[in-house]
């Protein structure tokens, strides 16, 4: 029999977040590949009450149908959310999706005709490049440092890509590298798409996550134009199962956001939504962000002491101020792919960083997440890691 896939179909390949994170499912394994919140902070005993509380006032209307964007408690408690940041939105400026990835996959079905080009970080998210790739974009990438998407070489990508439909950026904590946009920054690449005539898709699931330093606006806080498509999540804050993520646009946008939605899912789970707003009427969610701050700070921390302590010294990492992530970057000769199947072998699961690059990649380096292992398996996990990375060392050095 004869499959007869589309283009895009022929063009997907299983990607290496789940090879990765399939592997990761044995209990035994120590995992830092994925970006899985902390299980044992879920409120589980609050969402039961709320859960309840749901069936008991609402249960035939919380199991109905829903408006397509979004059950409107939650979006007015999602623009308080922004309101405290500094984004000044109306309700019909928000929309509810089904996580933050429908909200990418939305933009790239609404924005993206084939052969368009989108400007993004180098590297960036996995499952956004993947996004970008479904629909045939020309992905244009932008060199970073420790504050970020490096501001001149932006600007030469809008000069000699003068179509690009937008520009992709995770500001705060960015995945995968940890790296926060400095606030200089955030204005001038508001400038930027200003002067060049371009959107700006802010993607921040991880802004709420900061257990050191300053905030930061968002970039939206200076948007007087409807210029930035601001998108945000519950799953890093709250619990990733319920899949519930945000869009915040002009209401034109948001408007062909909800057409591409209905067409895709109808609604996001209104039970879910049901029990999110209900859970923030009877809990302070901002007591519970807290709870989940403190308890990754430490295991940064630990993370962090484990690179100085039992990595290689010509390992380098920055230690982030929040987010997931660690972005560990080995020597030039070491090939970060073939570090993580050692690693595997010995029982512990990274993902390389060569899968977040859109063009040249980097293959000398690794993401690693600490925000779902208590600080004893981080320690042994980080042990391991480092055993394997001074046996290639001593390897190469007997070669030469």
């Amino acid at each position: 029999m004869i499959h007869k896939f589309t283009k895009r179909a022929n063009m997907m390949k299983p990607s290496d977040m789940r090879i990765i994170l399939t592997a990761a499912e044995q209990p035994d394994l120590i995992s830092f590949a994925g970006g899985l919140p902390a299980p044992e902070l879920f409120p589980i005993e609050a969402l039961k009450k709320a859960s309840e509380a749901v069936l008991t006032e609402d249960g035939p209307v919380s199991l109905q149908y829903s408006p397509t964007e979004g059950y409107s408690p939650l979006r007015r408690k999602t623009l308080e959310r922004m309101e405290a940041i500094g984004i000044q939105a109306n309700l019909n400026q928000v929309m509810i999706t089904s996580g933050s990835q429908q909200a990418i996959d939305l933009t790239g079905r609404l924005l993206l005709d084939e052969g368009d080009t989108v400007i993004c970080e180098s590297p960036t998210y996995l499952a956004a490049l993947n996004v970008f790739n479904i629909c045939n974009a020309n992905i244009v990438d932008v060199e970073m440092d420790e504050n970020g998407m490096l501001m001149e070489a932006l600007e030469q990508q809008l000069q000699e890509n003068p179509d690009a439909k937008f520009i992709y950026t995770i500001p705060d904590f960015q995945n995968p590298t940890g790296r926060t946009l400095s606030l200089e920054r955030r204005k001038r690449m508001l400038e930027l798409a200003q002067q060049y005539d371009v959107l700006i898709l802010e993607d921040n699931p991880y802004g709420a996550i900061r257990f050191s330093g300053t905030q930061i606006p968002p970039i939206k806080h200076f948007d007087t134009e409807g210029r930035v498509i601001y998108m945000s999540s519950f799953s890093k804050i709250f619990a990733p199962g319920l899949r519930l993520g945000w869009i915040c646009a002009d209401e034109l946008i948001i408007e062909k956001y909800m057409a591409f939605k209905e067409s895709a899912d109808m609604h996001s789970d209104g039970f879910a939504q049901r029990i999110t707003s209900k859970y923030m009427e009877q809990n302070d969610i901002d007591a519970h962000i807290e709870k989940i701050n403190a308890t990754y700070h430490d295991r940064c921390h630990v993370m962090y002491e484990c690179v100085n302590q039992y990595f290689p010294e010509a390992v380098s990492c920055v230690k982030p101020e929040g987010g997931l992530f660690v972005w560990v970057e080995l020597p030039d000769t070491i090939n970060a792919r073939k570090i993580s199947i050692s690693c595997l072998e010995k029982g512990v699961a990274v993902l390389p960083g060569d899968a977040f690059f859109a063009t040249d990649s980097q293959s000398n380096a690794l993401r690693l997440n600490f925000s779902n292992a208590s600080e004893d398996r981080i320690i042994e996990g980080m042990k391991r890691i480092g055993e394997v990375l001074h046996q290639e060392i001593r390897t190469e050095a007997a070669v030469k």
